[in-house]
């Protein structure tokens, strides 16, 4: 796997700053000497001023051999072959992002041999011919991959042409789930008509079964309503959320109801 992933990163090296998933080797009082397992397992150390914040006593208690860490790289020096991490100034949100995008990465790497296979081309080839191109027009390969699984065209689209196509469209298809999201938000709506509750429901109901979308709305309490949308991106689902909070404020204000939306 160790070519796979220095081809993927196209770095050698890390970059300063950068997050990096990592393989705790050894723990001494002193430190603790890890592999970069995004780096062909390159060696590098955590002082144990870097440990964590504050006075560490034991250091066994904050870190121990063979566990996955994310960490971020204070300095690189390629001459010495020495790189300095951080484990303390990592948060809990980008070590649980971090973590998220190695294993897509992980998961890349085994698709994209697979790819390399399936057209018995060398692996080194595929990221020279296509896979680095991939890239720089998505971002990354799994992106590529992700892109391709919802949209099965996006390539041809996008002027990629070549025997895999057709291969990694079916890997795609196979093996990633198109991404979704999901947001909610309060819509108000009330009727002072003696059956105003059946308005609503009327309103609500009307606009949801005209909708191609993924979208519900919920009672929670009168007048409050939660309206939730499911859809591919934040862009699209947010535009969906305000035209059918919109299409629903009609529908009621046109009984002599009214609504209302704020987002």
């Amino acid at each position: 796997m160790k070519v796979e992933i220095y081809m993927a990163n196209r770095f050698e090296w890390p970059l300063e700053d950068e997050l990096v998933v990592c393989t705790v080797k050894r723990v001494l009082d002193y430190g603790a000497f890890v592999t970069l397992d995004e780096y062909q397992d390159k060696e590098g150390f955590i002082h144990i001023a870097e440990i964590a914040s504050g006075w560490v006593k034991y250091i066994g208690n904050h870190i121990r051999e063979k566990a996955k860490v994310v960490t971020k790289v204070l300095r690189v020096d390629p001459r010495r072959e020495h790189i300095d991490l951080s484990l303390k100034r990592v948060n809990d949100h980008q070590k649980r992002a971090k973590i998220q995008e190695w294993r897509r990465n992980t998961k890349m790497l085994k698709l994209f041999e697979l790819l390399s296979k399936r057209i018995e081309k060398e692996l080194k080839l595929c990221y020279r011919e296509f896979g680095f191109s991939l890239m720089e027009k998505y971002g990354s390969l799994y992106n590529s991959f992700e892109a391709v699984s919802i949209n099965n065209n996006v390539l041809e689209e996008d002027g990629f042409q070549g025997d895999w196509v057709e291969h990694f469209v079916d890997i795609a298809r196979t093996n990633i789930t198109p991404p979704y999201v999901s947001i909610s938000e309060k819509i108000y709506l009330f009727s002072p008509a003696p059956n105003g509750v059946e308005h609503v429901k009327e309103a609500i109901g009307s606009v949801i079964k005209n909708s191609e979308e993924n979208v519900k709305i919920t009672y929670v309490g009168a007048p409050e309503y939660r309206i939730s949308v499911i859809a591919r991106d934040y862009k699209n689902a947010e535009s969906v959320m305000a035209n059918t909070a919109g299409d629903v404020i009609d529908k009621i204000t046109s009984t002599g109801g009214y609504g209302s939306f704020d987002r």
